[in-house]
């Protein structure tokens, strides 16, 4: 398995990605989108949280911090990409604003086609080997045919053939699943996923990176005043990354060659899959407080 993960990397995590994305579509309309006009002060602070201030904080945190390049660029990885699919899904258990959640998604993951090359330049430039070279247009390329074309295409199969929508997203996120599955069982088995060799104390950063996420994002929600249900929604939009995006982009960056040592893709690898079971625990912590009626936000 892991030979065989290390040959295809990529892929593994392309096809894995394309599925999540056209199960995400495959469940929105464009009327879902309405919040946009009918909520711009909500809409407009989770896109602003998540395009502008997540990458200043994630800045601030290397910066601050004595991070490893690999965890470094973990860090900035994860905030140059748009909130996650199931971020829409952990709002509504947390009782939230779900039309929000999807336009704050659905907005955030379209501008990622312009703005995920360019934060990831502005923020680790200095943390990337001399010899290499950024694949801009490797990345946005893989956004446009591997995030946003399966993205339309299942928002045109509600459209068109409705009465197979709820089959075919049931069934592609299932298989999208699968696939965080295979690279997880492949990383680990090809000796990329060694907890030795990232470090306890790597560990314990990227904990502290998603709970300052989240200290921040409430305190200034709280501030804003937005309601409860609104401030829940946007919690969850900046909490769940969307981390197949994070492990595509890494192969893109890092590609495994067979035979040959890739210490810092290893790491960033580390860094993107750690933070990915950390969003689920601090996600399913945050829903039970609501659920309970525990006040985390504003």
């Amino acid at each position: 398995m892991g030979q065989i993960y290390i040959q295809y990397e990529y892929w593994f995590a392309a096809i894995q990605l394309f599925f999540a994305m056209l199960g995400m579509g495959a469940t929105l309309t464009f009327n879902d989108f309405k919040d946009v006009a009918r909520e711009p002060k909500s809409v407009g602070i989770g896109v602003v949280l998540q395009l502008v201030i997540i990458p200043l904080l994630a800045f601030g945190f290397i910066y601050f911090t004595d991070v490893s390049a690999g965890v470094a660029i973990g860090i900035a990885l994860l905030a140059a990409i748009p909130g996650g699919t199931t971020s829409n899904i952990f709002t509504y258990l947390a009782k939230g604003n779900v039309p929000l959640s999807i336009s704050i998604t659905g907005l955030t993951t379209l501008a990622c086609l312009i703005t995920t090359p360019l934060i990831l330049g502005l923020l680790i430039t200095e943390y990337l080997p001399d010899n290499f070279s950024m694949p801009a247009d490797q990345i946005i390329r893989d956004i446009t045919f591997i995030l946003l074309l399966p993205l339309i295409i299942g928002m045109l199969i509600l459209r068109y053939i409705s009465n197979h929508a709820s089959w075919i997203s049931a069934w592609s996120i299932r298989l999208s699943l699968i696939g965080i599955i295979l690279i997880v069982v492949g990383s680990a088995s090809a000796g990329r996923l060694d907890i030795n060799a990232y470090g306890t104390d790597n560990m314990l950063l990227v904990s502290i990176f998603i709970i300052t996420l989240l200290c921040f994002t409430w305190l200034m929600l709280k501030l804003l005043g937005l309601s409860n249900s609104d401030s829940t929604a946007i919690e969850m939009e900046v909490i769940v990354r969307n981390v197949n995006l994070g492990v595509m982009i890494k192969a893109s960056m890092f590609p495994v060659i067979v035979g040959s040592a890739n210490t810092i893709g290893d790491m960033v690898l580390f860094t993107v899959l750690l933070y990915g079971a950390l969003q689920i625990i601090i996600s399913a912590i945050v829903i039970m407080l609501k659920r309970r009626g525990g006040k985390v936000s504003a």
